[in-house]
């Protein structure tokens, strides 16, 4: 089918495509030291299994997975390890993280690597070789794949795969490049997505204000049966359960997942890392970046994982004057960070040097008029005017019944307020604190059912040491204690 089913609310944004996405991805530099976090991925982070003065090849696993959501994270390129330590990194809260930091020796020397037959292999081995890769979703959620394929205790069997093309936030075009340049690639990695999933369908989402990276794309889904599907450029068109909504016309569950209702959704730059490591045998090493803003030469960039910021920067021929915030992911969705000294991670798709004049500029926060602006915008069809009094009051449980984890923190309603309220940050804070309350009755109901447990298992041994006993007791002892209760009758 190719109807539309358009979702409630969003924008129209100003786009600023245009200024990243006119020149071909570039090779990112080898700088002289990558400091490689080990947290790149949603889950646990990866435990290293390197040491300082260790030497390392391109390629080479330096941090094992952690647990079942986790990914294992590699060196980007061959050199010698210096640290194994905390490093600031790429975070809205500006907390180091412990990342392994690798003095660069040039020679780029790879381990030894091959392709994969992923169709002789079972399922659960490829996922496997996936994790093993390092394969997270590289849309910014970051995700590691390897669990997203595989639907078990989820769904009898995945209907719809959706590819997400979509890329509306402003400013970012990485995605975009992609498809022009390596649609070929994205859709072999789609091929081995399909061969995980088996689905009925596969549909591939662009918005309509990229009609090279359509033509690309199209093109090379050509006897695949995958179809490309035409979406309107509006804003959050891209987030999973807007696109879901849009080219199938379900509706994922309220903190559930796309799953539930048989849909899987990736993003093109997960395909083609998925056709890296299939193909030849290379784990994620590198993304493509997008820097662009208040910077001389705007453009994408493929850049190994660890570069700093800085040096990207510097590839765009640095800073023009007047920058303003340095926002790591679009103005809407994306944060602003501390310096630029941070390392590229999987997570980072664009690196966005703003001007004053590219923000909107702070006004003073004024009291609500109840205009429902806010709502008419709302893309996940919710109350933001009726979450932000209850987020305000603490009154977190009416927060929690009025779906306040249906949001997307996509910004619209905080972009469309005439009284400048920051609403998404009341919706973080609620969240923060109800997962908090949350984890401390677990760990509360956790004790209690501790405590009896160790209440039942001495009560046991106590019945079981007083049974011990009396089998051991002679028997006068057990005559002389019955003898006055037959006197007494």
């Amino acid at each position: 089918m190719s109807r539309l089913f358009p979702f409630h609310g969003g924008l129209k944004t100003v786009r600023h495509k245009t200024e990243s996405n006119t020149l071909p991805i570039e090779a990112g530099p080898l700088p002289r030291r990558l400091v490689v976090p080990l947290r790149q991925h949603m889950g646990n982070a990866a435990k290293p299994i390197v040491r300082p003065d260790d030497r390392v090849l391109k390629g080479q696993m330096i941090g094992r997975p952690d647990g079942y959501i986790s990914a294992a994270v590699h060196a980007p390129t061959s050199g010698m390890v210096t640290a194994v330590d905390w490093q600031p990194v790429p975070h809205p809260s500006g907390l180091p993280d412990l990342c392994v930091t690798i003095e660069t020796d040039g020679e780029d020397r790879w381990i030894e690597h091959e392709p994969v037959d992923y169709r002789r292999l079972h399922p659960s081995e490829l996922r496997n070789v996936l994790r093993n890769a390092g394969v997270v979703g590289l849309g910014g959620a970051a995700f590691p794949s390897a669990v997203k394929l595989n639907p078990a205790g989820h769904c009898e069997r995945v209907d719809t795969l959706i590819l997400n093309g979509a890329e509306c936030e402003p400013w970012i075009t990485c995605d975009d490049r992609l498809m022009r340049e390596r649609a070929a690639d994205i859709v072999a990695g789609l091929h081995v997505m399909v061969h995980l999933l088996e689905p009925r369908e596969v549909l591939i989402g662009i918005e309509e204000d990229k009609p090279e990276a359509i033509a690309a794309m199209t093109a090379a889904c050509t006897g695949t049966g995958y179809a490309v599907r035409v979406v309107p450029t509006r804003y959050p068109s891209g987030g999973a359960k807007q696109l879901i909504l849009l080219l199938t016309g379900r509706e994922t569950p309220d903190q559930g997942l796309p799953l539930d209702i048989g849909v899987q959704c990736f993003n093109v730059a997960t395909a083609y890392t998925v056709q890296r490591a299939i193909a030849f045998g290379e784990p994620v090493l590198s993304r493509i970046v997008t820097v662009t803003g208040h910077v001389q030469r705007p453009c994408n960039i493929e850049a190994l994982l660890g570069t700093r910021f800085a040096d990207l920067i510097a590839r765009c021929g640095g800073y023009r004057d007047g920058i303003e915030r340095l926002i790591m992911g679009g103005p809407m969705m994306g944060f602003a960070l501390h310096g630029d000294e941070v390392p590229v991670t999987k997570a980072t798709n664009c690196i966005l040097a703003a001007s004053a004049e590219q923000l909107t500029p702070e006004q003073p926060v004024m009291p609500c008029i109840r205009c429902g602006a806010c709502a008419d915008v709302c893309p996940a069809n919710l109350l933001p005017q009726q979450l932000y009094w209850f987020a305000r009051a603490k009154e977190f449980d009416k927060a929690r019944a009025h779906h306040l984890f249906g949001c997307i923190e996509c910004g619209c309603c905080s972009y469309v307020c005439p009284s400048h309220i920051p609403l998404v940050q009341y919706y973080r804070y609620a969240k923060n604190e109800i997962r908090a309350r949350d984890q401390e009755k677990e760990k509360a109901e956790l004790a209690r059912q501790r405590h009896q447990a160790r209440q039942e298992r001495l009560e046991r041994e106590k019945q079981e040491r007083e049974a011990r006993l009396r089998q051991k007791a002679p028997p006068r002892a057990a005559e002389a204690v019955a003898e006055p209760a037959g006197r007494a009758e």
